[in-house]
């Protein structure tokens, strides 16, 4: 006769029911299904039958607070389509499997309550980490909020980890990996203004973002730095995102504003920018130079490829995988800063120049500066 298995959460069944089954006690069912201590085989084979036979699935949480089962490690972000957060994710899952850890992924779509139910449920299974990931709104209200954050978690044998957020008051149990956003920008600005450009039109963020902000901070410092003073009228608004690029490019053109360059806070966003260059007649670099930020893979695949700053977003999560889970409970707050560099690719040209057309896409013209 077979049996037929019921998983509807009125019939759910529990370990004693499949202590029952197999004619053994609750503790054996754990013993066997933890793999922490030795049990017969003879034994093991009748727990799994009756796991089998009742479709028994064990609840996480129950294993969580028991300290049995996958340790995880939560991975939480604002948006999982954005490419260098999606390679963030990846340095993480690599590198907790490794580990021998889960990673459970959230995406938040900005929703401070969604994250806090998140971290909540992770802090209940006792996740060995929670990483928030991406820019944040710096005010006293979210460093209250992430101390509390991180309070909570301690206190569950947990931590919490910033990457690329703004750190925290000291004495605060929190890892902060960040990588060097405003020296990036202002580097690439400098190799903007080094080919002699004066008005670089610059495509930022959100007002509020951190990451936003330390990109234009590095813009405005660079010019600065050479004893000039951006027009503001050259500094528009919009997001992280592709579409932002093309529309604030196309608004730039038709108010007529004047601009030999284009400074897009990412590739993303550089992409949009370009497309809508293109749709004006316009040749980059030879009549308009363009960089972006990020390094995401596709950049090097645009038509001409894009000049960029490179940031090593798999290596963060890699590396704040292995920061909090080879401390120790005594150690020091962690707050490790990561370098960014430019890649220059074949987007960029002095204002004016003519480019060769003879030369391969991939190979940088003899007229053009390094």
């Amino acid at each position: 006769m077979t049996r037929k298995s019921t998983t509807d959460a009125g019939s759910r069944r529990t370990i004693r029911d499949v202590a029952a089954r197999a004619g053994v006690s609750a503790s054996t069912v754990s013993r066997v299904l933890g793999g922490e201590y030795p049990v017969s085989a003879a034994t093991r084979t009748r727990v799994m039958r009756a796991v089998r036979e009742l479709d028994y699935v064990a609840d996480a949480r129950a294993k969580a607070i028991a300290g049995a089962g996958t340790p995880t490690l939560a991975f939480v972000l604002d948006d999982i389509t954005g490419p260098s957060f999606a390679h963030m994710a990846h340095g993480v899952e690599r590198e907790a499997t490794r580990l021998g850890h889960l990673c459970l992924v959230c995406s938040t779509d900005g929703d401070a309550e969604h994250e806090l139910e998140f971290i909540d449920m992770m802090r209940a299974q006792r996740a060995a980490a929670v990483i928030l990931v991406g820019g944040a709104t710096d005010t006293e209200e979210y460093r209250a909020r992430m101390a509390r954050i991180a309070d909570s978690l301690a206190s569950a044998g947990s931590r919490l980890v910033l990457c690329g957020r703004p750190p925290l008051a000291p004495g605060t149990p929190v890892t902060v990996i960040e990588y060097d956003n405003e020296g990036g920008a202002y580097a690439l600005c400098a190799h903007v203004l080094a080919q002699g450009h004066r008005r670089v039109l610059f495509l930022g963020g959100k007002p509020d973002s951190t990451t936003a902000l330390g990109r234009e901070r590095g813009y405005l410092a660079a010019h600065r730095a050479r004893g000039l003073e951006p027009d503001p009228a050259l500094r528009l608004v919009g997001d992280f995102t592709r579409d932002s690029g093309h529309r604030l490019v196309r608004r730039a053109l038709e108010q007529g504003l004047d601009f030999t360059a284009v400074m897009a806070s990412t590739d993303m966003v550089a992409s949009g920018a370009l497309t809508a260059l293109h749709e004006a007649g316009l040749r980059v670099p030879a009549d308009v130079s363009l960089v972006g930020y990020d390094d995401i893979p596709f950049a090097r695949d645009l038509h001409p490829p894009l000049t960029t700053v490179h940031v090593p977003y798999e290596e963060l999560g890699r590396l704040a995988v292995r920061t909090v889970l080879g401390r120790t409970p005594d150690a020091p707050n962690e707050h490790l800063l990561l370098g960014t560099h430019v890649v220059v690719r074949d987007s960029v040209a002095g204002p004016g120049d003519e480019i060769c057309a003879e030369q391969p896409v991939v190979a940088p013209c003899p007229t053009v500066p390094a």
